[in-house]
């Protein structure tokens, strides 16, 4: 008889709740093998990561997605601060008694990853960046155009095409239908972040950029490998942020994607795979 378990894909994983002190984190896990925890992006939630990138990294992984605390299926008040978004991935892997793992983050959750490589190092052993900006004031801000539509409270196909991917690009447009597509195959659905939380981001943004922390001095000394995943035209984070510091961040590695946007893992799910597991085995 076969014992063998069918693999739950991100498509059917179940909504769990790990227990934190008063309140709750919703997540989903999917995979078998090193830990690899996810931080979400700006009004992220559950549903918001592209199932196709996910199963690809669970190939190798066990992959877990969250809630920050306070927004969308988890409880509890939101955070006002960047590290606290970076520690709940800190208190999500202490209840799931995970001792060290590989982080990723994007967007926003590309701030708090790096906040909690430089306040957690200990627990991390290497870090992806996907469509994110360092810490700390940059000179290369996003584009109007971003924030007119990122703050549209339903987004359409269309807002999607702006917000993660390059419309200009035929290549890109098609990649962005197949993903709203993927991504909309599932039928358990997450609650949407309400409205008026919104503003948590914008205090957590703040904070970021005036990096209290010294995060980003940190970065530049950290033994912790990085991987920095971006795109030629990125209407939210220009890489060109990160050529400044190309030459200061010793452990960084930096990927731009011709005709992509915000969100490259998305319209590549499994090159950016690709990219990711062999980053993780030559460092």
């Amino acid at each position: 008889m076969n014992t063998q378990e069918k693999k739950i894909t991100a498509v059917e994983s179940p909504t769990l709740y790990a227990e934190i002190r008063d309140y709750k984190i919703a997540y989903r896990s999917i995979g078998n093998g090193p830990p690899f925890i996810l931080l979400n992006r700006f009004r992220g939630n559950l549903d918001d990561w592209d199932p196709a990138f996910l199963d690809a990294l669970a190939k190798k992984h066990t992959v877990y997605t969250f809630n920050y605390k306070g927004l969308a299926s988890s409880t509890g008040s939101p955070h006002e601060t960047i590290l606290g978004f970076a520690k709940d991935a800190i208190d999500l892997a202490d209840t799931l008694k995970i001792d060290k793992f590989i982080l990723g983050g994007w967007s926003l959750g590309g701030w708090a990853a790096q906040v909690a490589t430089t306040e957690f190092p200990e627990r991390i052993s290497h870090t992806i960046l996907i469509g994110t900006k360092p810490p700390g004031k940059v000179n290369y801000p996003l584009e109007e155009i971003f924030i007119k539509t990122a703050y549209i409270p339903d987004y359409t196909l269309e807002h999607e095409m702006i917000l993660f991917f390059e419309p200009t690009s035929e290549i890109s447009r098609n990649a962005a239908i197949k993903s709203h597509e993927r991504i909309n195959q599932r039928k358990e659905k997450d609650p949407k972040v309400k409205q008026e939380l919104w503003e948590y981001y914008g205090k957590a943004h703040e904070d970021y950029a005036n990096d209290p922390y010294g995060a980003r001095n940190k970065m530049m000394t950290t033994r912790i490998p990085i991987l920095i995943i971006s795109a030629h035209h990125e209407v939210c984070f220009p890489p060109e942020n990160w050529f400044e510091l190309n030459q200061k961040l010793s452990t960084a590695q930096l990927i731009t994607i011709p005709q992509a946007g915000h969100g490259p893992h998305h319209q590549y799910p499994e090159m950016i795979t690709s990219y990711i597991e062999t980053f993780i085995k030559n460092t």
